[in-house]
């Protein structure tokens, strides 16, 4: 498979569109339904343990040089240039050195890169969502108790349009659109009427994931979060799981770190219990899987919620989560070395 993902990469490096008709041949050859890309995460699942992360990250790899070079070449025939063959490709957007990325976006980041050497793609919503793929489609029937478990902002000039309370909606977008297997997280902001305090906003961000596939079960969960909270907080992690709910997972459960604060000791961040929950997670409910016309006799699958404001805080060991709201340069400026 590497070599395979090699001589694709050399293609996407040398690959030199006339027109739009030829631009848009080449981003079904890779990124179609039965495209390269695709074809190389089905086979994902037969590369053997050791050579998962390396070979997740290739692909990843390999799908953003593919996106990279579509953008830059129908930039180039939008404006009716000629298309550079080799050499430097001034469309290309440049990277700004001044200033710091934001805490956020660091841990972010972080996150998406953790998960994409296992092969989770990224995929992304609108944050003004419909009542279906917010809540229906995730197994809240209507006048169900489990919707009051979310403040949400309802938009005025229509009751059936909210601001997305989880980045879960996403996860239904994309099994609505594609068949298994599926490997995703989502990124992004999302909105809950909530008092805003120094553990709580009413605006703030997560990356919830999901993986849907044939024999996909708990297992398969445990290790991909053990395999991230010690690729993120450090192989000394502890992690416990304890039994939950959630509408959308059955089972469900919430994840727990050691506190790396105290170390396990005992502080005001853990409650003085040495623990610190991270995310809620469970096995995907099989009516969320129906609703999104995947055969849930057929596949299983698991998915993962966690608020990276949250993570940002105890990585940073930051005691006030307004702080990352406020643009005070006195604190923003303490990340300027962590780009």
């Amino acid at each position: 498979m590497k070599n395979k993902i090699a001589d694709c990469l050399k293609d996407v490096e040398s690959f030199n569109a006339a027109n739009i008709e030829e631009l848009e041949q080449f981003r079904i050859k890779y990124l179609g339904k039965k495209g390269i890309i695709p074809s190389l995460f089905a086979d994902f699942k037969s590369v053997s343990a050791e050579d998962r992360k390396e070979v997740g990250q290739e692909i990843n790899n390999l799908k953003t040089a593919v996106q990279e070079k579509i953008v830059s070449l129908k930039e180039n025939l939008d404006k009716g240039g000629e298309t550079q063959v080799s050499g430097l490709d001034l469309s290309l957007p440049g990277e700004s050195q001044l200033g710091g990325r934001h805490p956020l976006s660091l841990v972010r980041n972080e996150i998406i890169e953790i998960f994409s050497r296992i092969g989770f793609s990224v995929s992304e919503g609108p944050e003004i969502e419909d009542d279906f793929h917010n809540f229906t489609a995730l197994n809240f029937p209507e006048e169900h108790p489990a919707r009051d478990m979310q403040d949400t902002f309802f938009i005025e000039r229509d009751p059936e349009l909210v601001l997305r309370t989880h980045t879960s909606s996403v996860q239904v977008r994309v099994m609505e659109q594609s068949q298994p297997p599926i490997r995703t997280i989502s990124p992004g902001r999302v909105f809950r009427n909530e008092a805003i305090s120094a553990r709580a906003h009413c605006i703030f961000h997560q990356v919830e994931g999901l993986y849907v596939d044939k024999d996909v079960s708990f297992k398969d969960l445990k290790q991909t979060l053990f395999y991230f909270a010690k690729e993120l907080f450090g192989e000394q992690t502890k992690i416990r799981f304890r039994p939950s709910y959630f509408p959308f997972t059955e089972p469900s459960a919430e994840m727990d770190i050691s506190c790396n604060i105290c170390g396990g000791e005992g502080c005001n961040i853990c409650k003085y219990t040495g623990w610190v929950e991270i995310l809620g997670c469970g096995m995907v409910d099989p009516n969320v899987l129906e609703a999104c016309n995947i055969d849930s006799k057929k596949y299983t699958g698991f998915a993962f919620g966690m608020g990276i404001e949250r993570i940002t805080l105890l990585k940073y060991q930051v005691n006030d989560l307004r702080l990352f709201f406020e643009n005070d340069l006195r604190f923003l400026k303490q990340f300027q070395a962590a780009r």
